[in-house]
């Protein structure tokens, strides 16, 4: 982090921000482009992806991670490691004084919110079931786990006062957006949007009232109190489901997940009040995005390893903290964008990173899948002191 320090010094004295800058700022401002990212660098080993198989699921296909077996239960799949159950104190010595396994897996969900991803939030939502249920599993009874779920665009009215007084008017209706726009008068420069709710209109942050086309038509209420989801909820999975029912009216053109996905994990501004609590030192971090479109060069800000780096900033710089599944086009025969930037994000992580095919009517093999690497990122890693 030496190098770094010294360019900082030039770069952010006129944004009178005081020392020390935290691994997480200083690794942000890479993600965002106004630092080489390659700085944190290195090479990540093996690629593990999913393709598509004939019937809709997803099949592995691994280059060189070792298999870690079934995902538990009958087969004889071990639970996830919690506080030290199981072993080892970090130094691989398996003496069992507990310093090594996550206590807390914290799972983020950037789900595209575009006209076009009724069908897409509909598979994701039914797949989730026995994706927490095979979690469930391989978690011992004292795991702790955060949900959260955000969208891809800061308010997905934004561009709506701009169509009043047009034939494009009718987009942004009260009888669309569910009274979150209106227009008094479109024949004058006066407009009256009603403005959405704290935290509402802020890029990253965890979603708790869906509104609009498609959404879910009442506040998630989360038992947390906060914009995630935690395991103090009775029903996860019908929480989860009011959360990724995020809705299709999107005019906040263009779609932005991983500029979201970035936004959401930063420990800073406005974001970093709305999602407070959500990520956990102790804990891992599982990455979710799914998207229909091209996430290019004109729509997110960055490159996929400044994407990578600002993960590694949330994480302590520890990128084995990290597991990133991504569910987006190029593999299927749906009209969905395939994204060279996308593929090369979640490639990044080697076996870690999962690729699957957004065109398929379900998800549950792609994510029956992830969850040996789960257990074993969960299992291998080692909580940071303090």
């Amino acid at each position: 982090m030496f190098c770094l320090d010294a360019c900082l010094k030039k770069l952010i004295a006129p944004m009178k921000i005081s020392r020390p800058y935290s691994p997480r700022l200083l690794l942000t401002l890479a993600a965002l482009g106004l630092m080489a990212p390659t700085a944190c660098s290195k090479d990540e080993g093996p690629n593990l992806f999913s393709t598509s198989d004939d019937d809709g699921g997803y099949t592995s296909i691994s280059t060189g991670a070792e298999d870690t077996g079934g995902i538990g239960g009958d087969d004889g799949g071990e639970k996830l490691d919690v506080a030290g159950d199981g072993g080892g104190d970090g130094d691989g010595d398996g003496d069992g004084d507990g310093d090594e396994g996550c206590r807390a897996v914290d799972f983020l969900f950037v789900i595209d919110n575009s006209g076009s991803m009724s069908d897409e939030q509909s598979a994701l939502i039914s797949s989730f079931p026995k994706f927490i249920d095979a979690i469930n599993e391989n978690l011992d009874v004292e795991q702790d786990y955060h949900i959260m779920v955000t969208d891809v665009d800061a308010w997905q009215y934004a561009q709506c006062a701009g169509f009043c007084g047009t034939p494009f008017e009718i987009a942004c209706s009260p009888l669309i957006t569910g009274g979150e726009f209106t227009c008094d008068d479109p024949n004058t420069p006066e407009i009256d949007p009603t403005m959405p709710e704290e935290c509402e209109d802020v890029l990253g942050a965890g979603i708790i009232d869906p509104k609009g086309a498609n959404a879910s038509d009442a506040p998630c209420n989360f038992a947390s109190g906060a914009r995630y989801i935690d395991k103090t909820e009775t029903d996860v999975k019908a929480a989860f489901q009011c959360g990724a029912r995020v809705g299709t009216s999107s005019m906040d053109e263009p779609e932005r997940p991983m500029e979201a996905m970035v936004a959401a994990v930063g420990d800073g501004g406005e974001v970093a009040q709305c999602n407070a609590g959500f990520l956990r030192d102790d804990a891992i971090l599982v990455v979710t995005f799914i998207t229909d479109e091209d996430d290019s060069s004109s729509k997110s800000a960055g490159t996929p390893d400044g994407w990578k780096t600002a993960l590694m900033a949330a994480k302590n710089l520890d990128e084995t903290a990290i597991v990133v599944l991504g569910v987006f086009g190029g593999l299927g025969s749906c009209d969905a964008e395939p994204s060279s930037r996308l593929e090369e994000f979640v490639g990044l992580f080697g076996e870690r990173g999962f690729h699957g095919d957004v065109c398929a009517s379900n998800y549950e093999s792609f994510f029956l899948d992830a969850v040996n690497t789960i257990q074993t990122t969960c299992d291998e890693f080692v909580p940071p002191e303090g």
